[in-house]
């Protein structure tokens, strides 16, 4: 297999569910460190995606390659020391401590007799998204965006090369999104991870992810940069609406105003 794709790749790719054709001939990789945006209408094939590189479900035909393995032939223990998913419920409101969740996310890297190697990360992990003083809190004492920083902490804890959200900010407001996409890009530049993201918002897409893989129908309709993928006659295509196209003030990056019908 190419280096070129050395995090994460699927090759040939069809999942079926019943009659329903989830994915279908889909090829695409992506190298270490890169942000990659999945988007694309509802019912395209994202979640599965997802789930195929997670390792959870299993391709009906093709081979999804994890650092150049087969993920098929990994112990799931060890696939997880490398791979991490956050849905976009995060964690449930359970009667569980922060701390316990944030411990939860150690599992992978603990030894036959239950020892953790690098103890010291989740103290670490509590006081670099501001958790510490939150520590002893049950997560049924929490906001919903409480939670979703718990959340990522714990996968942070779980201290994985390859990250895999699906829509993420789903149940946050305009202040959790933003805080939440922000500590994913301070978290990718420190460590180097690669992201790959099941996102709604367009506009976050455009602002954080390296590139977008645009799927419809289950098959791969682009993949590129925000600029090159976000364009008023491509969001017509894929979405069936028509929209204003403009740069971002700041960053020039491509963000969208929907047009009314009239």
């Amino acid at each position: 297999m190419s280096t070129q794709f050395r995090a994460a790749s699927v090759s040939g790719v069809h999942k079926t569910f019943g009659r329903v054709q989830a994915l279908s001939d889909i090829n695409w990789g992506t190298a270490s460190g890169e942000w990659w945006g999945i988007v694309g209408p509802n019912g395209s094939g994202k979640s599965t995606l997802i789930r195929l590189l997670s390792g959870v479900d299993k391709p009906d035909a093709g081979i999804v390659h994890i650092q150049g393995r087969d993920a098929a032939a990994y112990r799931r223990k060890e696939l997880s020391r490398i791979v991490a998913v956050l849905q976009q419920e995060g964690v449930p409101p359970v009667g569980y401590t922060v701390r316990d969740v944030v411990e939860m996310g150690r599992y992978p890297h603990l030894d036959w007799a239950g020892k953790d190697a690098d103890a010291d990360i989740v103290e670490r992990v509590l006081d670099q998204l501001g958790l510490a003083p939150l520590a002893e809190r049950k997560l049924d004492e929490l906001s919903g965006g409480q939670r979703q920083r718990v959340a990522l902490a714990k996968v942070m804890a779980q201290d994985p090369q390859i990250l895999l959200l699906d829509e993420p900010t789903t149940y946050l407001d305009l202040h959790y999104q933003l805080q939440f996409m922000e500590m994913l890009a301070e978290w990718r530049a420190k460590a180097g991870i690669t992201i790959i993201a099941v996102l709604h918002d367009l506009n976050l897409a455009a602002q954080f992810c390296d590139s977008l893989l645009v799927l419809k129908n289950g098959r791969i309709e682009g993949a590129g940069t925000a600029a090159e993928m976000l364009t008023e006659d491509n969001i017509r295509r894929w979405f069936g609406v028509d929209s204003h196209v403009m740069p971002h003030p700041d960053s020039a990056v491509p963000q969208l105003m929907l047009k009314r019908r009239e």
